[in-house]
């Protein structure tokens, strides 16, 4: 037996055998269907049935349900309260300001519009007509009556009417007759006339006293009545004994003394006689104005009729000073005084959202250990990103909700010192809450954000 004839080894025989029955045991048709099931890489990547299938068999992310996140938001608002009171402190001043002032507003809009109705949308006055004279001065082409008042209060709307007039000629006005030459010279008041009718007319209010008659007008009585700011300066301070002033070294008696006027402020600084004296004994020559108080929305007529009454002939003679259009004029005030307000208020909500964003990025910071755990476990970075949002959210709804009450509490305690009618609009409330929701949104977002991007090996290390 030569060498390449040797036998071999028990070793390779064993192999050898062990080869040959698996061989034997395998079905040719079942291998090649099992290497024809098995796609290559060409195959996979440009078949997209097969590209679902592989990625249906890798597992899943661990994700959270919204109902667990919700909870452990909850959990984390509530979970320090003092950092709670805190942030909601800022929230509910930025709420209560908004609703308080949208209250505030709307408050003071109607106030506004009704001292208009009640006085300015009340009142209308004629003047002569002027035309420019020689040397470019101006003079008045005709003259109110006498007996204007007469004239003009059958037209309908007209309640009360009352003439006005200015006596130029007076420059003496004092309250004894003695001239003490080292007394430093002082300004006399200014004297005008009216008609018993002036107080209904400028709706005035009498301090102390009465308000002169059409008796003394009648008689041509020598009797004043002083304007508030005027008796101070005339050192006169009650009407009991008759006190007297001097006009013009004539003795005239104070009957009274006006303490406020709806109209014609310089009343309060003016020395008040009746107009019959004031053309006997002061050289009044002329009317300076006929004031009319007439009813809410009767100023276009009362404006129309009013010159016809007092002159048919020449009726566009006079100036007539009418109420614009009050809704206009009502709806302009009130839009000044919400955009004043409603910017108070925006600047006090961007308070709270810094409020909120601070300690948000506060409360972010403290809870990296516990991001970093919850992304090792499978959390998502939008799971992480939601729970500090819907945590933001709840704060800013807590705090809108208590910054409602706290508005509406204020409004109602401040119309209750003023004595005003409190008015809201009924969307104000529901407006507080959406805005405190939004306002924890936006403050929210920034550290929603940086804490899903924090890693988790970065998070546990720190922690």
């Amino acid at each position: 037996m030569t060498s390449d004839q040797k036998r071999p080894s028990r070793r390779q025989r064993r192999r050898e055998e062990q080869a040959a029955g698996a061989d034997a045991n395998i079905d040719p048709t079942a291998a090649e269907s099992a290497k024809k099931s098995q796609p290559g890489k060409i195959r996979s990547f440009f078949s997209r049935k097969l590209r679902r299938e592989q990625r249906a068999k890798k597992p899943a992310p661990a994700a959270v349900s919204w109902r667990d996140l919700f909870r452990e938001s909850l959990e984390g608002v509530g979970a320090r309260p003092s950092r709670l009171l805190i942030t909601l402190a800022g929230t509910v001043l930025g709420i209560a300001s908004l609703v308080a002032t949208i209250g505030f507003a709307q408050t003071a809009g109607g106030q506004i519009a009704q001292q208009f109705d009640a006085l300015a949308a009340t009142r209308v006055t004629v003047e002569p007509g002027t035309a420019k004279a020689a040397g470019g001065k101006e003079r008045s082409t005709t003259r109110i009556p006498w007996d204007a008042v007469d004239r003009v209060s059958t037209l309908a709307g007209v309640e009360h009417a009352a003439l006005y007039a200015k006596v130029e000629s007076v420059k003496d006005v004092t309250t004894v007759q003695v001239n003490d030459p080292s007394a430093a010279p002082k300004a006399p008041p200014p004297v005008v006339a009216a008609s018993p009718e002036l107080l209904e007319t400028v709706a005035g209010r009498i301090e102390v006293g009465r308000f002169f008659d059409a008796g003394h007008d009648e008689r041509r009585d020598r009797v004043v009545v002083l304007g508030k700011e005027a008796a101070e300066r005339l050192g006169v301070n009650r009407v009991t004994g008759q006190p007297a002033i001097f006009i013009e070294d004539r003795a005239y008696t104070v009957i009274g003394i006006l303490d406020k006027v709806g109209t014609r402020n310089a009343l309060l600084d003016s020395v008040i006689v009746p107009v019959s004296t004031a053309r006997g004994e002061l050289g009044l020559t002329a009317a300076t104005s006929l004031d009319i108080r007439i009813a809410i929305g009767a100023g276009e007529v009362v404006a129309r009729q009013a010159p016809i009454a007092l002159d048919p002939n020449s009726p566009d003679a006079f100036k007539v000073a009418a109420p614009s259009n009050a809704n206009a004029l009502r709806e302009g005030v009130e839009a000044d005084v919400n955009v004043l307000f409603l910017a108070i208020g925006i600047v006090a909500l961007i308070g709270g959202g810094i409020g909120i964003a601070s300690v948000t990025l506060m409360s972010v910071s403290e809870r990296r250990g516990e991001i970093g755990l919850r992304r090792a476990l499978g959390a998502r970075t939008r799971d992480i990103a939601r729970q500090f949002m819907i945590e933001s959210v709840a704060t800013g709804v807590l705090g809108g909700l208590m910054g409602v009450v706290v508005g509406l509490f204020a409004l109602i305690g401040v119309c209750l010192v003023q004595q005003w009618t409190p008015v809201i609009a009924p969307w104000a409330a529901p407006l507080g809450v959406a805005v405190g929701a939004i306002v924890g949104l936006a403050a929210g977002s920034y550290p929603a954000i940086k804490a899903a991007r924090i890693e988790p090996v970065d998070a546990l290390r720190d922690a």
